[in-house]
């Protein structure tokens, strides 16, 4: 699991292929209409897909002479749950730290 959440975070770095799973969560597209928003070639939207596809985030798929691609989510889903320990921890820290201001709020005069 640590691999893939290791790939999953090093395909997210990079702003253009968080674009791209924007796009995909709308459903399928093509590698033309995920390259056109960024006014980049077939040959470079296809080198972040692959990254994606390494990632586990994107299957692709031939229509005859297109390449579709689709989201696949399970990796996504492993990293919120990884972020949501880390999400608790610093609320229990917040939390904590809260609770010593109030009191010390209350021992001033």
């Amino acid at each position: 699991m640590v691999e893939r959440l290791d790939a999953t975070f090093a395909a997210l770095s990079d702003p253009t292929r968080r674009a791209m799973l924007a796009s995909l969560s709308g459903g399928e597209r093509s590698i033309g209409e995920l390259a056109a928003p960024h006014a980049m070639s077939f040959a470079g939207a296809s080198k972040h897909v692959k990254a994606l596809e390494r990632a586990g985030l994107v299957e692709r798929r031939k229509a005859g002479r297109t390449q579709l691609c689709r989201l696949r989510a399970e990796p996504l889903q492993e990293a919120q749950v990884w972020l949501r320990q880390w999400e608790q921890f610093w609320t229990n820290r917040l939390d904590l730290l809260e609770t010593l201001i109030a009191n010390d709020m209350e021992k001033k005069p």
